[in-house]
């Protein structure tokens, strides 16, 4: 009898330690540029892996080489439990050699059409080309469109695209990827109604093409603000490579300017853990 109750007992407590793992609060780390650490439903999602150390890769406006600045943590503290990686497009400042060598090749990895070759080439055995809509483990996942530049830029930069979650007692979460302001942007936060905005707004321009920012500047990202309802905005892909113009100093004084205030504009430093709330 005693043996059955202490059974019973470990079982409770089992339980009730994994309904607080699903129910844990939700958090996103910025690791560095658009790399983030996202502790979603229980699971922790890596989106957007750049993880060369500070100089290994090309430089992209002839200023310095990439990423500019070093991890602030290790590489294998970041990878440590991954359950599943997000990649918006392969631009090697959203996933890099060093991403392709310390991830293991069997992690579930969800992709865009658009680099299904790739990730055969990198031999990652369970990279799922996402269209629209899947559900994983809970969490709903929905990949929309971004648009990386304007005019011939655009055809140079090719397809990118974001990521909507959403699950049960969870906020949701737009990532909106490496791209201008658009209205189909608009239209999906009229649309998902997201709690958080993930906008890469680094303001980044293509040497020789200086008047077509491939990313949301700091213009943007305000015009994007007054069109966000009632989500905050995380602004990210700031300060680590040298072709992105708007960096926090930047943006933040526009926001001062504009008496935008922290609860509306989060921009997080390297390493930082923003608390997710609904």
């Amino acid at each position: 009898m005693r043996k059955a109750l202490l059974g019973l007992s470990l079982l409770i407590s089992a339980t009730s330690f994994a309904q607080q793992k699903t129910a844990q609060q939700a958090t996103i780390r910025l690791i560095r540029n658009a790399t983030l650490v996202i502790e979603y439903a229980g699971k922790k999602i890596l989106v957007d892996p750049m993880l060369s150390s500070k100089g290994a890769l090309e430089s992209f406006a002839g200023i310095e080489k990439n990423p500019t600045v070093e991890l602030k943590l290790p590489v294998s503290e970041i990878v440590d439990g991954v359950d599943l990686v997000l990649v918006t497009h392969t631009h090697v400042d959203h996933f890099d050699p060093a991403a392709g060598n310390a991830l293991n090749k069997a992690l579930p990895l969800i992709i865009q059409h658009a680099d299904k070759d790739f990730f055969i080439k990198e031999q990652f055995i369970n990279a799922t080309v996402l269209d629209s809509k899947t559900e994983w483990n809970g969490i709903s996942i929905v990949r929309v469109d971004a648009q990386h530049g304007s005019g011939k830029v655009l055809q140079m930069m090719g397809k990118t695209s974001g990521f909507l979650l959403t699950a049960k007692n969870q906020p949701a979460v737009y990532i909106v990827g490496d791209g201008i302001l658009t209205e189909e942007i608009s239209r999906n936060i009229r649309k998902f109604k997201p709690d958080y905005i993930v906008v890469n707004a680094g303001g980044a321009v293509v040497p020789g093409f200086e008047t077509s920012p491939i990313l949301m500047d700091e213009q943007q990202t305000m015009k994007l603000l007054g069109e966000s309802g009632k989500a905050r905005i995380i602004a990210v892909h700031m300060d680590a490579l040298d072709h992105c113009r708007t960096t926090r100093a930047i943006l933040s004084q526009k926001a001062s300017e504009l008496h935008i205030g922290k609860d509306k504009l989060i921009i997080p430093a390297d390493g930082e853990i923003v608390k997710l709330t609904r």
